[in-house]
């Protein structure tokens, strides 16, 4: 029965996975496009802000049990290392195009994928090899070395990349045995205290055009975040890496939908590869044979 099982449980975690993907790339653009109205500070406080409010609304009559967390210390690194990672990715959005920064943002699945042999004991079979190989090779063709993608500011999402895989790690080790509500009200705890106190030196009133965009990071913010804490509780963080891939493909649209940033023949290129390494990854786990 477990056996015939994976496959199905491989499926649902691989959706999730793209789902959660989607989400954050729709927030990324919620934010690129907020931070120039009201500042960088206030745009990430409002990623955070919003996460807790929306999370303590649903929760509210139970915050006591919710807050009990069965591995607090990790939980509050997990919220370090997600601030560290917004802060960085959103101040890389506010310097280049958002498909750049998804580009340099896409090493991440292959630090997962390393760091989940190494830290977690998830087998490092061939499939994900390959998969993630393919990934990589098509996260190249888009970034093409040498081209005008590299500048210091690109460091930023590269950091961003590290805090983020490492984030990922944790999540799946607390997952299958911490509340999923547990760890999306950790998700954003440190964030909202830290940035609820530098908030007043950084404050600026938004105006009516700016409802949308907040309420796309919130939401999207949110929803992203429980579908990849419930994605890392039923599959394996190797077997999930690859589809981070598809933010690639879904910054290029929003790119070109919301900031007219149109990919190039290289990016698009590029993102088929991704899609055909997401694809035979998703094949081979969830394949009865």
């Amino acid at each position: 029965m477990m056996r015939a099982d994976a496959p199905a449980g491989n499926g649902q975690a691989i959706g999730l996975m793209v789902l959660a993907i989607l989400c954050f790339t729709l927030m990324d653009s919620g934010a690129k496009a907020l931070a120039p109205k009201i500042g960088l500070v206030p745009t990430i406080w409002v990623r955070y802000a919003g996460h807790m409010a929306m999370v303590l609304a649903i929760v509210g009559p139970r915050l006591r049990t919710v807050a009990r967390a069965r591995y607090p210390r990790l939980q509050l690194l997990r919220s370090v290392l997600l601030m560290g990672a917004t802060a960085s990715f959103f101040t890389g959005l506010s310097l280049i195009p958002l498909s750049d920064a998804a580009a340099l943002m896409s090493v991440n699945p292959v630090l997962i994928t390393v760091g989940a042999a190494l830290f977690l004991g998830e087998a490092l079979g061939p499939r994900r090899i390959i998969g993630v190989g393919i990934s990589l090779l098509g996260a190249v063709i888009v970034l093409r070395p040498g081209s005008d993608v590299f500048s210091p500011a690109a460091l930023l999402p590269l950091g961003a990349a590290g805090c983020y895989a490492a984030y990922s790690l944790l999540t799946r080790r607390v997952g299958a045995d911490e509340d999923a509500w547990t760890s999306l009200f950790y998700t954003g705890l440190v964030g909202t205290i830290v940035l609820t106190l530098a908030l007043p030196f950084h404050w600026q009133t938004p105006d009516a055009s700016a409802v949308l965009p907040i309420l796309t990071i919130i939401c999207a913010g949110v929803a992203g975040q429980l579908a990849m804490i419930r994605a890392f509780s039923m599959g394996e963080a190797a077997m999930l890496a690859p589809y981070s891939y598809c933010g690639l493909v879904f910054a290029a649209l929003w790119g070109a939908l919301f900031f007219g940033e149109f990919p190039d023949r290289w990016t698009i290129l590029g993102a088929l590869v991704i899609a055909a390494g997401g694809l035979y990854v998703w094949y081979r786990e969830t394949s009865r044979n």
